[in-house]
């Protein structure tokens, strides 16, 4: 339910890769002459690779990735992360930030802008220029599997494994990819887990009224 309401509340976030929850059954060690008791356990989540819809912003600044490939950005604690999430802005000094203001990084350092560029122009290759020429290059990285990619909070996500050089990934300038996330899909499984679990209470609780039932009946014997 926790991963289906956070897919609910990011349908509108750029660049969101919904999350699926894992299972795996788990049995627990049996007692000698007690029947094994089997258990579902869900150890972790993968998110849905397709990528969501593109729509043109006009903003110079905004870019929408066509491929497999990530931009790479620096998260918070300055550890590097990487996000499909390409609606950017600039700081004051520059800095050319994503919607949660983490710095965009090019050549393995911050992307930073001239304060006084006029004409700002992203080449599908992700080269930034001015109307002075190149300034600085997007850093766009490709995984050869999508689900080594952790979210990390702030839209990003971060791996284990480093990312190699594009090969099937352009950059589209002044679009932006939005969300992947089908709203009427999860709004119908936030429906269907709810009434699973409600039938799970409901089928404890009767169990428990059975066994005290029946031990009222013994002791009353």
């Amino acid at each position: 339910m926790d991963i289906v309401a956070n897919n609910i509340a990011n349908m509108n976030t750029s660049g969101f890769r919904g999350q699926n929850p894992v299972f795996r059954e788990y049995i627990s060690d049996p007692v000698k002459g007690d029947d094994p008791l089997s258990f579902v356990s869900d150890y972790g989540q993968y998110q849905m690779s397709d990528p969501g819809p593109l729509t043109q912003t006009g903003n110079d600044l905004d870019v929408a990735l066509v491929g497999k490939g990530f931009i790479t950005v620096q998260r918070p604690d300055g550890s590097t992360g990487y996000t499909r999430d390409g609606s950017f802005h600039m700081r004051r000094d520059g800095t050319l930030v994503t919607s949660t203001d983490m710095p965009v990084m090019g050549g393995g350092s911050m992307i930073v802008l001239p304060a006084n560029a006029t004409q700002i122009s992203i080449d599908e290759n992700g080269v930034i220029s001015d109307e002075k020429g190149p300034v600085a290059q997007l850093g766009i990285v490709e995984f050869a599997n999508v689900q080594t990619l952790k979210p990390a909070g702030h839209n990003a996500y971060i791996s284990s494994e480093s990312g190699i050089e594009p090969k099937d990934t352009t950059v589209a300038q002044g679009f932006v990819e939005g969300s992947n996330v089908n709203p009427v899909v999860e709004m119908t499984r936030m429906i269907e887990i709810l009434r699973n679990f409600q039938s799970t209470q409901n089928m404890l609780k009767t169990e428990h009224d059975r066994m005290r039932e029946a031990i009222q009946k013994l002791t009353e014997s």
